[in-house]
């Protein structure tokens, strides 16, 4: 479907190189949206979002799920993948093949070939709401790259280097837009600045969503 958001004349949307191995490649999920959002209605009906603890046993901002072969979880025993979501007590919902058809795309797009995810977190940011910066580190192989798809509302996506006092450069995703990032930038810290309020989006209104695809297992 078209970019809602498009001027009409505008120019193509380009690919940018934001790091050595991380690419953010304007426009590139619009083609899917219509598929992934009806899988992810789907999705969240199976597996509600729900605010996670730290292990420290502060509340995160972010609601978050996950489907695929295992999700991420973040609890008093610590970050990891589990098979089970232990608010329900079964596995996770399937990942979609529209899901693993945008991330494997995307990654061969950005110079990341032969990209199969097995998970997806997916978070929403209301208002207010942010993630501060981190690194992926909870998966068993550091080989494959991370696809990250933003749809809904824009929002300012951080970006710096694998050690934490490196400059952060700040980047805005819009609908439709995802970044890709793997090789030396595999384990660059990234976040989320706090999302501003008073935007509405046409098919997701006052939110933003994330879908974050790995390689866990």
């Amino acid at each position: 479907m078209p970019d809602l958001f498009a001027t009409a004349g505008a120019a193509e949307p380009r690919d940018e190189m934001i790091a050595p191995g991380a690419v953010l490649l304007r426009g590139f999920a619009l083609p899917f949206v219509n598929d992934v959002l009806a899988a992810f209605d789907d999705i969240t009906a199976q597996a509600p979002f729900r605010h996670m603890t730290t292990p420290w046993g502060a509340a995160m901002s972010v609601a978050m799920t996950n489907c695929g072969d295992a999700g991420w979880l973040t609890d008093r025993a610590g970050y990891r993948y589990d098979r089970v979501d232990p608010e329900r007590g079964q596995p996770w919902p399937a990942l979609p093949e529209c899901f693993r058809e945008l991330a494997s795309r995307a990654a061969d797009r950005a110079g990341h070939p032969g990209f199969v995810p097995d998970a997806c977190l997916i978070n929403h940011y209301a208002p207010g709401t942010r993630l501060n910066v981190h690194q992926d580190r909870d998966e068993r192989d550091y080989g494959h790259p991370i696809v990250s798809v933003s749809p809904g509302l824009p929002a300012i996506f951080q970006f710096g280097g694998p050690k934490r006092r490196e400059p952060v450069r700040s980047f805005v995703v819009r609908h439709g837009d995802v970044v890709v990032w793997g090789g030396v930038s595999r384990l660059a810290y990234h976040g989320v600045a706090e999302l501003k309020s008073g935007g509405e989006h046409p098919l997701l209104g006052n939110q933003r969503v994330n879908l974050t695809f790995r390689r866990a297992l």
